[in-house]
């Protein structure tokens, strides 16, 4: 829709540490195994398959069957060949690359940091509860049902004005003079929404009419020029916390391990270079 803003992506290192990472198992691979395999005299370590069984099926070795295991481990012998050969052709000579091979090196190892952090550090109900006021307080208290007829310019938001004044239907008008091909020929119905989901200057605009009201002036914003007709609003239930008490956790250790990685930076000796 032409008024909703893009929900921001937000690259939380701290968040892919504690949940979009799977935990490694200890167990499953004693340190002293033998080799499962080698290739041209290197071994594959069954710690090293454990790992890859691990990342392809989310299972222990001793889970799988035979023809799962012989499978999984045809493919690790891949990998090792590949890498081999890479290493003959001095594919990591390349900055690009050995940059990557570094940064995946200090992902694995900062990740193993934060999810062994964030397993000593389990909140309390009374951290869950605190949390959930918080993210409650910051909700929007009311949603709206709005539409609006978007145009391009100043000159065609008066013109549409003067057809409202007139007595046009606000839903015609919409059909035939609207920019927004996503809500026109719903006659510019935006559904429900809260003010988050919208340019600022339209929250603003709509939070400040009356339900069944047009908007007097258009609307200026990054789209384009708005007429809004507000239908209708409602006070927006939150949601009970044992609702979403399970997912509290998560945000809790999110903002814990942002302030572990602060408190190391401010230990750091960094040094930007221009």
């Amino acid at each position: 829709m032409t008024t909703r803003k893009l929900m921001p992506l937000v690259l939380a290192f701290s968040a892919l540490a504690i949940v979009g990472c799977k935990p490694q198992t200890k167990d499953g691979a004693a340190k002293d195994a033998p080799p499962v395999a080698t290739v041209n005299g290197k071994p594959i370590s069954a710690a090293a398959f454990q790992v890859w069984v691990s990342a392809q099926t989310n299972k222990k070795v001793e889970e799988l069957k035979d023809e799962e295991k012989k499978a999984l481990l045809e493919g690790l012998e891949g990998l090792y060949v590949s890498s081999q050969e890479a290493e003959k052709q001095n594919v990591a000579g390349d900055p690009q690359v050995a940059a990557r091979i570094e940064l995946d090196r200090m992902n694995i190892l900062a990740t193993t940091l934060f999810q062994n952090y964030a397993k000593s550090k389990t909140p309390t109900d009374e951290e869950l509860k605190a949390e959930y006021d918080t993210q409650i307080a910051a909700m929007p208290k009311a949603e709206y049902h709005a539409a609006h007829i978007l145009v391009k310019d100043e000159a065609a938001a008066n013109d549409v004005l003067a057809q409202l004044a007139k007595g046009a239907k606000f839903e015609d008008v919409a059909k035939k003079a609207s920019q927004d091909a996503g809500s026109k020929d719903q006659g510019g119905d935006l559904s429900w929404f809260t003010p988050d989901k919208m340019v600022p200057e339209f929250s603003k605009a709509v939070a400040a009419m009356k339900k069944g009201e047009v908007s007097k002036e258009a609307v200026k914003s990054q789209f384009g020029y708005h007429i809004i007709k507000l239908i209708d609003t409602r006070e927006l239930q939150p949601p009970a916390f044992e609702q979403v008490k399970d997912r509290l956790g998560p945000m809790i250790q999110q903002h814990r391990v942002r302030d572990y990685i602060d408190s190391l930076k401010k230990s750091a000796k960094i040094e930007a270079k221009p």
